[in-house]
């Protein structure tokens, strides 16, 4: 097996959307939690890489979409913590 450094990068994005999904299942993380946001963006982003090897449109879609709702996450996470929390009644 010889592999490209395209297939290297793609693999450890498999492992980070993986890796995501594991600590959310365990309760490690939050699903609107910046790490696992980010978990999920840099993951998608490295599949995507890797499709520079062999391209498939559907992974290429998947994945593309995977970025834009992850990306659509962190933005709300940010802006959710810059709100200035109110105290309760």
């Amino acid at each position: 097996m010889n592999l490209a450094w395209y297939d290297w990068v793609g693999i450890a994005g498999t492992i980070m959307i993986l890796a995501a999904f594991f600590l959310l299942q365990a309760g490690r993380q939050r699903g609107d939690s910046l790490p696992y946001q980010l978990l999920n963006l840099f993951g998608a982003g490295g599949v995507l890489v890797s499709l520079l090897g062999q391209f498939n449109v559907s992974v290429f879609l998947l994945e593309l979409a995977w970025v834009a709702i992850s990306g659509y996450g962190i933005v709300r996470s940010i802006r959710a913590r810059r709100q200035p929390r109110l105290p309760p009644s």
